[in-house]
């Protein structure tokens, strides 16, 4: 299994029925294609759309239903459609149960930098923001390190995306939640070690007597 189904399975486990859910660009978009058997929940695009489904089959996407970052997505039966100050209502108003956002850093405090990419143009955070600040429930979906360095680090160096804390960081190495506070190794991937994941994290993790292995 490769990483980015790796975390995209682990995060389907946390979604509830009857969740307004809200899915980033990159990783979170899949995970609308590993729900669990019998799991109904209303996934959320903030251009406009209640009842996006699972990415269309090659040939079958249309032109006018895409998310937030203009790439193809479907549209489930009885699929509600709004405009953008409606869907920000949304997530201002507290009434997004979970957003899966993916990230460049989050550090030991629990803050996310997602948006601003050293030496990219970027025009802007978009909705992450909004989300951040008024999503009941932030899980971060993020590759643990990229080009060798760790993206969970003691303190973020890239500019934040809100002063909020994120709930929960899913990487292709661990599960890491913020329990009292503390940044916490709360299950490993199938096949690394606890010792793996101290290696290639920089924030200082606290590790309970037993850790498990990630479910998916």
């Amino acid at each position: 299994m490769d990483a980015q189904t790796l975390i995209a399975r682990r995060v389907a486990l946390e979604l509830r029925s009857g969740n307004l859910v809200n899915l980033g660009i990159g990783i979170p978009t899949l995970v609308a294609n590993y729900l669990p058997p019998g799991l109904n929940v209303f996934f959320q695009s903030e251009n406009g759309l209640i009842g996006t489904g699972p990415i269309p089959e090659q040939g079958m996407a249309h032109p006018l239903l895409t998310d937030a970052g203009g790439r193809p997505i479907s549209a489930l039966p009885g699929a509600s459609t709004f405009d953008s100050a409606m869907s920000f209502g949304l997530i201002r108003g507290g009434h997004v149960d979970v957003t899966v956002l993916g990230g460049l850093q989050v550090d030991a405090e629990g803050h996310l930098a997602n948006w601003m990419i050293p030496g990219k143009m970027v025009p802007g955070m978009g909705g992450a923001m909004d989300l951040v600040t008024g999503a009941k429930r932030v899980i971060v979906a993020m590759q643990h390190a990229a080009k060798g360095k760790s993206k969970i680090v003691q303190k973020c160096n890239l500019p934040l995306t809100s002063s909020r804390s994120v709930d929960l960081v899913v990487t292709d190495l661990a599960v890491i939640g913020f329990p009292d506070g503390r940044i916490t190794l709360l299950e490993t991937a199938p096949g690394i070690s606890v010792a793996e994941v101290v290696a290639v994290t920089e924030a200082d993790l606290l590790i309970p007597d037993t850790v498990p292995q990630m479910r998916f």
